[in-house]
């Protein structure tokens, strides 16, 4: 990796953040006048989906921000119960001018695409970006599969070793934790039954993008617009990213530098933790100069 010196930090604490006219739930880690890295979660995650990096960046002397997107964990839901791509970068748009300053955004699939809308249009701008197995080019396959998931129980779950199953099942290559009370901080207890953290009404959002677009991909627009540093990771065993999405991406963006992880599926970070770390500190810590 890099070469920026370690610090001691200070303990995680939860802030509330702006959004478009909801409040955002962020945790935020490391020294206030340092580099910022905002992580972006994926759809149907939280911001505690990132493993040990938040932890790490902050070691390393970043300041560490996640948070939990509109209808995620513990951000407030759509009030109209719609779910737009423009919602939602409006809400991270909103946030990111609250925090001040140009951050890296680290962003996973619907992560991703925010990030790539926000870093194509400034303001706010951007220092980097990291998309986390995302491009313009979707396998409609594999998000298919992640939709059906999150569909799959729309009448919540008895115990949470139940929702436990439901995940080992939906993961098959991960082994099945023993403690599950990590996998407790992403259900809500409604009279009796755990249901998932997410707003049920995002669904069709994911439903909306199986159509075609009209016209030209407006990702593919962005992706040409992005000037600012960019680092693609994709999961070696990805069913969202093809190797033919990459090539695309890469003919669309070619100053973007790209990393495969061997062995991962879509969630690179959990699937591969220690690999995706250095992947992206050793591109971040190039965007950071140790004076900075």
């Amino acid at each position: 990796m890099g070469s920026r010196t370690p610090t001691v930090i200070n303990p995680q604490q939860s802030k509330t953040l702006p959004g478009s006219g909801i409040r955002l739930a962020a945790d935020v880690v490391g020294p206030a006048n340092a580099p910022t890295l905002l992580f972006l979660h994926g759809s149907g995650q939280t911001r505690q989906s990132w493993g040990g990096a938040l932890e790490l960046a902050a070691k390393r002397g970043y300041r560490a921000i996640s948070l939990d997107l509109r209808g995620h964990g513990d951000s407030d839901w759509s009030p109209d119960g719609k779910y737009t791509l423009d919602s939602f970068a409006a809400d991270v748009r909103q946030a990111i001018e609250y925090l001040g300053g140009a951050p890296i955004v680290i962003g996973a699939s619907l992560g991703g695409i925010i990030g790539l809308l926000i870093a194509a249009a400034p303001p706010p701008p951007l220092r980097a970006l990291v998309l986390v197995d995302i491009t313009p080019r979707v396998e409609m396959s594999g998000a298919k599969e992640v939709s059906a998931f999150m569909d799959s129980a729309p009448n919540g779950f008895g115990s949470v070793e139940e929702a436990a199953d439901a995940v080992s099942a939906y993961l098959p290559h991960r082994q099945r934790p023993k403690d599950t009370s990590g996998l407790k901080r992403n259900l809500r207890l409604r009279e009796g039954r755990y249901y998932w953290h997410w707003d049920p009404a995002m669904l069709h959002m994911g439903r909306d993008a199986e159509s075609k677009f009209d016209g030209p991909n407006p990702l593919e627009s962005a992706a040409r617009a992005v000037k600012i540093p960019t680092l693609l990771i994709r999961g070696s065993r990805s069913r969202i990213v093809s190797e033919a999405g990459v090539r695309e991406f890469l003919e669309l963006v070619p100053h973007a530098e790209f990393v495969d992880i061997s062995g991962a599926h879509h969630m690179v970070a959990g699937d591969a933790n220690d690999a995706f770390n250095d992947a992206v500190f050793t591109f971040v810590d190039k965007q950071t100069p140790e004076d900075q």
